[in-house]
């Protein structure tokens, strides 16, 4: 994977990002607890939903900052090398997460 082809890809996941993120809003929303017209189980439901879409709001923030720093690495010439050891990144890990910051033996490596 080039540079060039790390940069579209990480920028294009960083749109649908956004675009996840506008349309899950919604979901994020605090429930409104109306008990004269809502069951507990429906509320219970509500909460469930909510609770999920805010995990996946953190997950996307996640991603959001690994991506912005995958394309500092790309700026900075680092792009491509192990954060932690230094060695290259495989190729094909490269081309699965461009914006991963670790080779596998130093992601595996719990320290």
């Amino acid at each position: 994977m080039t540079e060039e082809e790390a940069r579209t890809a990480l920028r294009t996941r960083q749109a649908e990002l956004e675009q996840e993120d506008r349309i899950s809003a919604e979901g994020r929303e605090p429930v409104t607890l109306q008990q004269d017209s809502v069951g507990r189980l429906s509320r219970m439901d509500a909460m469930q939903q909510q609770a999920m879409a805010q995990a996946q709001e953190r997950r996307r923030t996640a991603e959001r900052a690994r991506i912005t720093a995958a394309l500092a690495r790309l700026e900075e010439g680092e792009w491509g090398y192990c954060a932690h050891c230094g060695e290259e990144i495989a190729e094909q890990r490269l081309r699965h997460d461009p914006s991963v910051p670790r080779c596998v033996s130093c992601a595996n490596d719990p320290a």
